[in-house]
This record gives C-alpha cells, structure tokens and sequence, in this order.
C-alpha cells in the first residue's frame, strides 16, 4: 500500500501555535505547564470540549472523499490517564479507530511525547526540557505505553502501525534548532541537564520497543521509527533479520528546515532542494527499509514575505505584520509548484503524511499568522494550493 496520509496533531497533543485560544488566560507555552496555570475544573472542560470538537466522524469522510488513505494520529504518554494532572485520551483513540474502520483508513499510532521530553520542542510537552533518555524509569513507563497501545490496537483492522517515540532529537538538529534558546525552559532548575539523545541510546530503545510491540501485531501492521533527524544514519540497524518486513522508517522534511540549512527562499532554491535532498535521499534509504515521509508541508518564508529563521512564529517574539507576502495568486502558482515537487520526491518512497489536517488560527484577521494557512491540508485542497483526489 502507498500511503496517502495526513496527521490530526493537535487533537490529542496539543501545540499551542495550532490552537492558541485554547491557552488564554494564561502564560503556558506548552502542554506540561496548561493544567498548571487552569483550575481542575475549567482544564477539564478546556480538554474535553476541544478534543470532542476538533475531530469527528465527519473529518474521517473528508479525509477518505479527498483521495487520502491513512492518518497518523500523535498521542501523548499520558493517554491512559495514570499521570496527574494531565487527562488521558484512549477513549477518544477508540474512537478513531472505529470512524477509520468505517470509512476504509489505516492508523498510524504515533507516541508524540515522553515525560521529561525527547527534544525540547513544545510538541514533545514541555519546552527546553530534554531528559527523558537520562531517565531510566520513565524510559520504562514509555515501553510499557507502548506494550498497552499494541496488545489494545495490534489485531484492529484499520491499525497500520506504531511509532515508539516522535522526533527524538540528536546533536546535529539540536544545535540547528538552537533548542535552549529557541525554547526557553520555564524552570531552568527542571532542564538542568537536559542534552540530544545518543544513538546509542535510541537503538537500545528502538530494539527494546520493538521487541514489546511487535509480538501483538497482526500480520501487515509495522513498528514504524523516526530517523531522529539522521535519515541515512540507520542502514546498519535497519537491515537486522529482525526488522524485515516489520518495520518502517519515518523521517520529517519541512521548507523551513531547509531554510535553516541554507536553501536559497526562492520558488527555484525550494524545486532545486527537493530534488537534490529529498528525492535523491529518499530514493537511497527506500533500497533497503520502507520509508515515509510522516511530516511535511507547504510553509515557507517566501510565501510569508519575510525570512522566519527556520519557521519561528509570533509565539517566538516574532513580527509579522508588516510583511506583505505574495498575491493570493502567486502564492497559489507557488503552492502548486511546491505540492508537486513534494508528492514526486515522496514517491521513491512509500508514502507521506502532511501535517497537519486542520488549524484554529484566524490568519485573514491577525497579521501575525499570515502565510501560516498552508499548515492546514484542509484549507490547501479548497483554496486548490494541494490536489483534491491525489
């Protein structure tokens, strides 16, 4: 099967540059420190109202009308509600695994986040925190998620697969992303420590992982690893006896990453890019392990009209109001040009998910998230920048 996907992020793991209504009334940059900031009572009605609305059966029958075969669906380690204050969410998985039943979609169940995080990101739960492989017991909380997931979803129809642990993060991406400084800690005293993860470490944990998750899958579903950044790095690791045929490898590939790397912010230095990187390192990995792209999308700094530094929001002191950008249609002819560019690269490949299906931001009446439309697929296939029926 080639896989035609989409991420629901920020349904079950929240980022709050997806939703920021959804922290008003507070200073929380990140999941760990909302519930900290919010009464018991009004976190609860925050969560349940959001994850109730934000996807229903009616976005499994839009995904499905729109040529789209597979979702992957980020979960948070908290997801069977055993760790206080946070409320877990496996109901609401149960849930999309009966819509994607019905409506002919596989999963791909994605552990988004670790306690005391994998990266530092404000998608990994807390911001400029990065201690979890340091931890021993909480490595072992996560295998144990991972082993509950596997035994609930492994024989489920519409399972595609698993991922351990999203974006682990390594030296090279964590000095390109500058992590302490682009996500300043709230408690330095917390973050004391914090450091990228080791290959070692991830190929011990990998191993380990797939060894409690691979036993309750049904024939046909994977253990689906993310390259931490290091796409070419797992050759070795990969073509073990063990690994064939059950596993994937998962990397992710944004403009604005390559924009960080040094790609020219031109229509022609993004084609150019994609071909020489994308397509070419694609091509090469997909010789010996299945590998698709689990993240990727339209964003770029040309299409905003000013150079994001590797797509820093106004979240992260940035200003964008000022920037004029393209004409709706130059946008569109840019758009275009760059989903097709994307979809052929992924096809050395076996697949792709765009990230991300929908976003609650309002960028026709705040100039600050102006240009930020294209992360939602939905609006991208209206507004005709991403083929309808792919």
């Amino acid at each position: 099967m080639y896989i035609k996907g989409v991420n629901l992020g920020n349904w079950l793991v929240l980022e709050k540059w997806m939703s920021p209504a959804l922290f008003d009334g507070t200073t929380a940059e990140d999941e760990y420190y909302l519930p900290r900031q919010l009464s018991p009572e009004v976190y609860e009605a925050r969560i349940k109202v959001h994850r109730s609305e934000y996807i229903s059966e009616r976005d499994f029958a839009t995904i499905r009308r729109i040529g789209l075969n597979t979702v992957r669906i980020p979960v948070p380690y908290f997801i069977f509600g055993d760790r206080p204050p946070f409320i877990g969410c496996i109901e609401e998985l149960d849930k999309a695994f009966n819509w994607a039943e019905k409506y002919g979609i596989k999963i791909l169940v994605d552990l988004h986040t670790a306690p005391l995080s994998q990266n530092g990101f404000d998608n990994g739960g807390i911001c400029g925190v990065c201690k979890w492989s340091q931890t021993p017991e909480e490595v072992d909380f996560v295998l144990d998620v991972l082993e509950k997931l596997a035994k609930r979803y492994g024989r489920r129809e519409g399972l595609f697969g698993i991922t351990p642990i999203n974006e682990p993060i390594t030296e090279p991406m964590w000095t390109t992303m500058n992590v302490p400084n682009r996500y300043p800690p709230v408690e330095p005293e917390l973050a004391a420590g914090s450091a990228p993860n080791t290959m070692e470490f991830l190929r011990g944990f990998y191993t380990r992982a797939f060894d409690r998750i691979q036993p309750n899958l049904k024939d046909g579903a994977f253990v689906v690893f993310h390259d931490a950044f290091r796409l070419k790095d797992w050759k070795d690791f990969l073509t073990q006896e063990k690994f064939t045929g059950r596993v994937y490898l998962d990397t992710h590939q944004y403009l604005m990453v390559a924009e960080a790397y040094g790609c020219e912010q031109t229509l022609n230095g993004y084609i150019k890019y994609i071909q020489e990187n994308y397509a070419r390192d694609i091509a090469e990995v997909q010789e010996y392990v299945p590998i698709v792209c689990g993240e990727w999308c339209l964003f770029n700094s040309l299409a905003v009209g000013v150079d994001t530094r590797g797509g820093q929001t106004a979240l992260n002191g940035m200003d964008f109001t000022e920037s004029e950008g393209l004409s709706p249609e130059k946008k569109k002819y840019l758009y275009e040009q760059l989903a097709n560019a994307q979809l052929a690269a992924w096809e050395n490949g076996s697949g792709y998910f765009y990230w991300n299906y929908k976003l609650l931001l309002d960028p026709c009446n705040e100039p600050n998230w102006r240009g930020w439309d294209c992360w939602d697929l939905g609006k991208s296939v209206d507004l005709g920048w991403f083929p309808a029926n792919v």
